[in-house]
């Protein structure tokens, strides 16, 4: 039984691509929250979000971790590194290293601190190139919970989110269904009835010609890759003037997520 939950890490976790009807994100989290707080009675499950999009591993650890230790929750999770990994010339190993330090800060104050892989991207533009040094990060962080007994929400397996349906516009962050799909996910993994199975195959898709993919793929590049290659290249973050969403009410998050289905 948890009656309590804080989510630490940058945009996957904020919910980046899972717009709800405010414009405000919604995202894994909260619908795992959602799934949390239908398992205590109602009023007794209390929930915060502290992530924030593009922050790097040691700044979600500087000004998150010590905000969600003192709210001491039954269950945090620490999703961070990702934003780091994909920057060139960054080392995994060494970020590991890093990520081992807040992890071990985590578990000796709270009961269970749940962990994330990162995504395979085998098929996603630019990304791709990226895989086996995921992958490596992936090796550490599953050895990591391993010595510090944590559960793992192991994004790489999670095959269905390879799908593109999975994915925003920006093929970067989950849309709605892909963040439906984390969540249940992250429910199997602590044991939670879950409402769906994340591993549910997707409709059949028309098959797309080369002219379209090819179209599709200048698009996204106008669109999403030369943005973020100039923010890369002005030192500039998403999240430069975000602020985390905060406390957060089940009941609230259930009704925007019903407003936009």
């Amino acid at each position: 039984m948890i009656g309590s939950y804080v989510a630490v890490g940058d945009s996957f976790t904020e919910g980046v691509g899972d717009p709800g009807p405010d414009g405000r994100f919604v995202g894994w989290a909260d619908r795992f929250a959602v799934l949390l707080a239908d398992r205590v009675p109602e009023g007794d499950f209390d929930y915060t979000n502290l992530a924030v999009r593009g922050k790097l591993l040691d700044q979600v650890v500087e000004d998150q971790v010590p905000r969600a230790l003192e709210l001491a929750p039954d269950l945090i999770s620490f999703c961070a590194g990702g934003n780091d990994i994909i920057r060139p010339g960054t080392d995994p190993d060494e970020v590991a290293e890093r990520f081992e330090r807040a992890v071990s800060t985590l578990t000796s104050a709270i009961g269970t601190v749940m962990v994330t892989t990162g995504f395979d991207t085998r098929d996603v533009p630019v990304l791709r190139h990226l895989r086996g040094k995921i992958a490596t990060y992936n090796g550490h962080v599953r050895a990591i919970a391993d010595r510090y007994g944590c559960p793992v929400l192991d994004l790489w397996s999670l095959k269905t989110i390879q799908d593109r349906r999975a994915w925003d516009g920006d093929r970067l962050h989950l849309s709605p269904e892909g963040h439906t799909r984390v969540a249940l996910r992250a429910g199997q993994v602590l044991g939670v009835d879950i409402p769906a199975d994340p591993d549910q195959p997707w409709p059949p898709l028309p098959p797309r010609g080369t002219f379209e993919m090819r179209r599709d793929n200048i698009q996204w590049a106008r669109e999403y890759l030369v943005p973020w290659i100039g923010r890369r290249l002005r030192g500039e973050s998403s999240g430069d003037h975000v602020s985390a969403k905060g406390h957060l009410s089940p009941d609230d998050i259930k009704m925007r997520i019903e407003s936009v289905a």
